[in-house]
């Protein structure tokens, strides 16, 4: 690790969405750097099955819905519960359908701005609370999506409004809470191979195991090298494309 790097061992980091696609692959890089994770999942299965194969003495697991602001309260909780403090926090936890404007449904339409957008928030204003409470600062990262910055494909036009409303919040969160040493990263990644990926008719029907997409495991080294970034600096904005595919 680079001298100006910052360790992560010790630190605590609380991950939502966290059972399984982006958020497994961090919670099981964190743990390899040796950092303690939160992480929450709407899934208690998903995370019964993440914790079998991690190392559990650093690990604790919180089963709950984005969308409930109670939710993201016993995330941070149980983060300082656990371990004293919590560091960092990571708004991945997201829900996207594929289709037109007339395709979505009610419920679909409320499920996506309630999960990425809301759910971001609750988790910012939480995290935000116990930053202050310790008073040395914290990291808030939101993992939007390239479909959200004035370039993303068709068929999925909800979807992209809530990954800009994303963007846009970790943009105005920055200006509000730097001063406080409290810093705030979107990460915008275009094609990962995750089920979102492989929904019907999305990317051309190419299949997103097939090397045109990226890792989940690229995104996580994404998120753990904003964190490690020294605090005399931030990134706002980290847009992430395979080198397979085009703007």
């Amino acid at each position: 690790m680079s001298s100006h790097a910052r360790d992560l061992q010790g630190t605590t980091i609380v991950v939502t969405g966290a059972g399984g696609g982006i958020g497994g692959a961090t919670v099981r890089l964190a743990l390899d750097c040796g950092a303690n994770v939160v992480a929450g999942d709407l899934r208690a299965e998903s995370l019964d099955s993440l914790a079998t194969d991690t190392n559990r003495d650093r690990l604790v697991t919180v089963s709950g819905d984005v969308r409930d602001e109670a939710a993201a309260d016993a995330l941070v909780a149980a983060g300082v519960s656990a371990f004293g403090r919590v560091d960092s926090v990571v708004a991945n936890a997201a829900v996207g359908y594929y289709g037109g404007i007339l395709d979505y449904s009610a419920e679909d339409v409320s499920r996506m701005i309630d999960v990425n957008v809301k759910g971001s928030v609750w988790l910012a204003r939480a995290a935000v609370q116990q930053f202050r409470a310790q008073g040395d600062g914290g990291d808030i990262v939101i993992i939007g999506s390239v479909a959200g910055l004035l370039i993303g494909g068709g068929m999925e036009a909800v979807y992209a409004a809530t990954k800009g409303a994303q963007i846009n919040l970790a943009y105005a969160l920055d200006r509000e809470l730097r001063h406080e040493a409290i810093r705030t990263t979107a990460i915008a990644p275009a094609g990962v191979n995750t089920a979102f990926a492989a929904a019907d008719g999305r990317f051309g029907g190419k299949d997103p195991a097939s090397g045109h997409f990226m890792a989940t495991t690229d995104i996580a080294h994404a998120i753990l090298t904003t964190l490690r970034q020294p605090r005399r600096m931030r990134t706002e904005l980290w847009t992430m494309w395979s080198m397979s595919e085009t703007h």
